[in-house]
């Protein structure tokens, strides 16, 4: 019984140790999203505000943890009044709800770059799993010594499946707003 749990200690504290952490590099990082707005153009805005953590043992950051956060309220779709009704309760329901949440599951190599990348979404305090495609582009030292990694993050979901209901037909029988929102993230992660 003591070997069992001396070993598994030792485990455990090994594996402690070759864990790297790294925070997500704000300056140099976004996250946008686009919607097709009344059928026949592509609507595109980002937020300003985000933060995230990465906490990886392997070099390649296969089965990292990923946590990431954004704060709805820093959207911007460069259209104040826009931006302000997106905010209110017909979309994100800001005052109530200022932070979508994602917390990763699983971060799995596909091929040499690219990775699935699955996690629990929040939005409106309503969580579903969701699968985003990952493009790694590589780890380097910057000017100033620090280890930096790059990343491509896609993927899209529905809004109306988070509680993000509101709508208007237009006059030739479409819809204002799809419900399929894109994502794209280009992510620089710093080692802590």
């Amino acid at each position: 019984m003591i070997r069992k749990t001396l070993l598994g200690l030792i485990l455990t504290i090994s594996t402690l140790i070759s864990q790297s952490k790294w925070s997500f590099d704000v300056t140099h990082s976004n996250v946008k999203f686009s919607v097709i707005h009344l059928m026949i153009s592509e609507l595109e805005g980002n937020f300003k505000k985000f933060e995230g953590e990465v906490i990886s043992t392997n070099d390649d950051f296969t089965d990292s943890k990923i946590n990431f956060t954004v704060d709805v309220n820093s959207i911007d779709t460069d259209n104040e009044g826009r931006d302000k009704h997106l905010k209110s309760s017909d979309f994100f329901s800001a005052d109530t709800f200022p932070n979508f949440t994602f917390t990763g599951t699983s971060f799995k190599k596909v091929s040499e770059k690219k990775y699935k990348l699955v996690g629990n979404f929040t939005m409106k305090g309503i969580t579903k799993p969701i699968t985003l495609d990952a493009t790694y582009f590589g780890t380097v030292k910057d000017g100033r010594g620090n280890s930096k990694a790059g990343f491509k993050i896609v993927g899209s979901l529905s809004r109306k499946e988070f509680g993000v209901t509101w709508d208007r037909a237009t006059e030739t029988g479409g819809i204002v707003v799809s419900d399929n929102v894109d994502i794209t993230c280009h992510i620089q992660l710093r080692k802590n």
